[in-house]
């Protein structure tokens, strides 16, 4: 078993940089969802709305005149079984009307719990103020509250706040422009000049020179021909290409609320010398009690007896030899028992030392 062990990661560490699907690593300009948000009212609650809340009020009379009821303007109605609610969805590229999307509902005032009640028609609008989709339905609420009349409370998660389940349909679609463009531009997730050129070298192999060209360190712009049909099943080959991925930038990342370090496989560290060690102060304290003699007159007295003592571990230094890689470093650090928080330190010395050849990003 150890053997397979071995060797396996033997073969880890001689395999050759692996490449990656072109679509693993961003997508095409144009071709994204977009974020719809909608005002409504969520009604049938038991007795845990909002309670007579000015806007509330104000939501509840224009429901009502949507079906010809005016209510008067001194007219104030419970609002204990009714909350205003904010909806949130996301419109994935390409949907078309008819298609049902999730929806999340949250309450905007001091609704306790949305659960059982039901959204009222409502429109879900875009960054363009245009109606997209219709949500209504009832909600899925995860949280739980319960009160009791003594004031105490108890609540389970977030009640209110709810889902429902393909709650809204779509009534408009997005135009992607992605069939009329002059070019078809790829945008990568993470900004690469190599990256970039290798995609637009990956590009020209298949479709021909000059097909692809790298316009900077996130965006390739592809020639192709007008046409929607044409242009999907170009963008189809584009995406399934393999193409090796340029290795990322050396970088040290540190969760300090955390303790969490990470460093990737490209940090290096020039020569240095370190070293670390630890003091301990323990102070025990142990009482004596003095008692008198039978019929002295005298008195029990306690006397402080404190015992003080400082311990440094110590630790010898080691050296670093020039560009040690990842395995060496974590090496190092754990051959000095260093916990986290004293690698967060060792990094940050070695980083002021210039030794650490990489960025510290600390969150």
């Amino acid at each position: 078993m150890r053997f397979l062990l071995a060797l396996f990661a033997a073969l880890l560490i001689a395999a050759p940089a692996s490449a990656d699907r072109i679509k693993d690593l961003g997508g095409f300009q144009g071709i994204r969802s977009n974020q719809l948000t909608g005002y409504g009212i969520v009604v049938g609650l038991p007795g845990t709305g909002d309670d007579n809340l000015e806007y509330t009020v104000q939501s509840l009379k224009a429901v009502a005149s949507r079906f010809g009821l005016q209510l008067p303007p001194s007219a104030n109605p419970g609002m204990k079984n009714a909350a205003v609610v904010m909806i949130t969805a996301e419109l994935p590229p390409f949907a078309k009307p008819g298609q049902r999307l999730d929806i999340t509902v949250a309450s905007m005032g001091k609704a306790k719990s949305l659960r059982g009640g039901s959204l009222i028609m409502t429109p879900l609008l875009g960054a363009d103020n245009q109606i997209y989709a219709m949500a209504q339905g009832n909600l899925a609420v995860g949280g739980l509250g319960a009160e009791g009349a003594d004031g105490s409370k108890i609540v389970v998660n977030v009640p209110s706040t709810g889902r429902i389940p393909e709650g809204a349909t779509v009534e408009r679609a997005v135009a992607t422009g992605f069939d009329s463009a002059p070019t078809l531009t790829f945008n990568l997730a993470r900004a690469d000049f190599t990256t970039a050129q290798n995609v637009a070298g990956a590009i020209n192999s298949k479709l021909g020179f000059g097909s692809a060209q790298a316009i900077d360190a996130v965006s390739v712009a592809v020639r192709a021909p007008i046409g929607a049909d044409i242009r999907a099943t170009l963008m189809s080959t584009i995406e399934n290409l393999d193409v090796v991925s340029a290795e990322p930038s050396a970088k040290v990342i540190v969760n300090a609320r955390t303790g969490t370090v990470v460093i990737n496989s490209a940090v290096r560290v020039g020569p240095a010398a370190i070293t670390h060690g630890k003091m301990t102060v323990r102070i025990d304290e142990k009482p004596q009690v003095s008692q008198p003699a039978p019929f002295s007159g005298g008195q029990t007295v306690v006397t402080p007896n404190s015992a003080v003592a400082v311990e440094e571990e110590r630790r010898p230094m080691f050296l670093l030899a020039p560009g040690p890689k990842l395995a060496d470093i974590v090496k190092a650090v754990n051959a000095i028992g260093a916990s986290p928080a004293d690698l967060v330190a060792i990094l940050e010395a070695l980083k002021e030392a210039g030794a650490l050849k990489a960025e510290l990003i600390v969150l």
